[in-house]
């Protein structure tokens, strides 16, 4: 019997690069925790950013589920679970990055987008968003549930146990979705990216959503080349490789600044710069 095992070469190094970005992330996590209260953190919604930094971890996480022997459970969640996680992860980035963007047009004269500023919009955004593909996925589970199979013809004398993902349809509904919402969040941070403020986040969200793009566009042509559990594989390094991306883009260098910099992570560091931008 084949399938992507935990005792072979490829699945323990997919194991152990799972595992690292899930240290990383709760790693990232704990230091935002305990530096909750300094400007960098609050200045970019912290809430959000701890709420981002969970679904982060799960979106790691989430890749041991198509590692070992496939059966009923497994197969139903894997992908259902894969694609929420990655869908809160999504809308959190595009809460942050509306943000943003309405919090610099607050401060215009005359704008009325004041009234937009405030946790409503935030929680409505990913509330929103993460929903539809919950419906997606909950239909997909509902309707035509995946299930695993044997299958006696891709490797001659040889059983490959494999899930059968039911409708492929919804598959790449779900996908899709991903698809649309990573693109929306690039293009909302694109051209947020010069927006001045100290600790904009936007241009590092525009970097996070290249590589995020970037490998689901990759991704299909490789999936749909491979079969049985090189495909998994494929897929399982699809997902570690992109929630890699957004956790280093959009957290690594605040990291770099709570930790090695602290100094710039001041009111009166954040004040002063403020005055500069607004001069300019």
């Amino acid at each position: 019997m084949v399938f992507l095992s935990y005792e072979e070469p490829l699945g323990a190094a997919l194991v152990v690069i799972t595992m690292f970005g899930s240290l990383q992330a709760a790693g990232v996590l704990i230091i935002f925790i305990r530096f909750r209260k300094t400007p960098l953190v609050k200045a970019n919604n912290q809430n959000l950013s701890f709420l981002l930094l969970v679904s982060l971890l799960f979106c790691f996480l989430c890749s041991l589920f198509f590692i070992g022997h496939p059966n009923k459970v497994t197969c139903r969640l894997r992908q259902a679970v894969f694609g929420i996680t990655f869908a809160l992860s999504l809308s959190c980035v595009l809460a942050k990055t509306i943000i943003v963007v309405i919090a610099f047009s607050a401060t215009k004269p005359n704008t009325h987008r004041k009234r937009w500023m405030g946790p409503q919009l935030t929680y409505m955004t990913v509330t929103l968003c993460t929903l539809v593909q919950v419906i997606i996925c909950t239909a997909w589970i509902t309707v035509s549930s995946p299930h695993p199979e044997n299958n006696y013809n891709l490797q001659p004398g040889q059983i490959v146990i494999e899930c059968n993902e039911g409708s492929t349809v919804a598959f790449w509904c779900m996908l899709g979705y991903m698809g649309l919402l990573g693109n929306i969040c690039f293009v909302v941070a694109f051209l947020a990216r010069n927006l001045p403020d100290i600790f904009n986040e936007a241009k590092y969200i525009t970097f996070s959503m290249v590589i995020f793009v970037s490998v689901w566009f990759a991704f299909i042509p490789a999936y749909l080349s491979t079969k049985g559990k090189y495909m998994v594989a494929v897929e399982i390094f699809a997902i570690i490789m992109s929630s890699l991306g957004l956790l280093v883009c959009i957290f690594f260098p605040k990291g770099y600044i709570i930790i090695l910099t602290p100094d710039i992570n001041t009111k009166y560091y954040l004040c002063n710069n403020e005055q500069i931008l607004k001069r300019r």
